[in-house]
């Protein structure tokens, strides 16, 4: 698709669009570790989350992740069947589940980092690459309109 700036509907539609390549294209490369876009991002915000210490609720998990509770549940029961997280019943709460990555859990996510990163290092390219001023001016501005969209989300 080789669009000019007057044939884009909307910057939203245009954020859309990236976003859709950039799922695919991590699609693609978490392939071959048998893990898709949406199972990588579960694992890898576990991952970040368990280093503050106690194993996360699915709750927390998706809100950190920022996906819908029930979503976050039905990955997990995917990703626990295959070994890969461990759920549990949270001693004081009785509706919540805490989740915690297996061993071959943490070995995954740290193959698909790598994969991440240099799928991440080929989309900015454009901008010079993932260390660049570009793309630390890109990242700064996308995570001002993420800011302001959280800002908008009904309570």
């Amino acid at each position: 698709m080789d669009l000019n700036r007057e044939q884009v509907p909307s910057t939203g539609w245009l954020i859309w669009q990236v976003a859709l390549r950039c799922r695919t294209a991590l699609d693609r490369a978490l392939a071959p570790l048998g893990l898709t876009n949406a199972q990588y991002g579960l694992l890898a915000a576990l991952c970040e989350l368990s280093r503050s210490g106690a194993p996360p609720s699915q709750r927390q998990l998706a809100d950190f992740a920022g996906l819908e509770p029930m979503y976050v549940s039905k990955l997990a029961r995917t990703l626990e069947q295959t070994g890969l997280i461990e759920r549990q019943d949270d001693p004081d709460d009785t509706r919540a589940v805490r989740l915690t990555l297996t061993g071959s859990g943490a070995d995954l996510v740290a193959a698909a980092r790598e994969k991440v990163v240099a799928l991440d290092e080929r989309i900015l390219a454009p901008f010079g690459g993932r260390s660049s001023d570009d793309t630390a001016h890109l990242h700064g501005r996308l995570l001002t309109l993420l800011h302001h969209l959280d800002q908008e989300k009904p309570s």
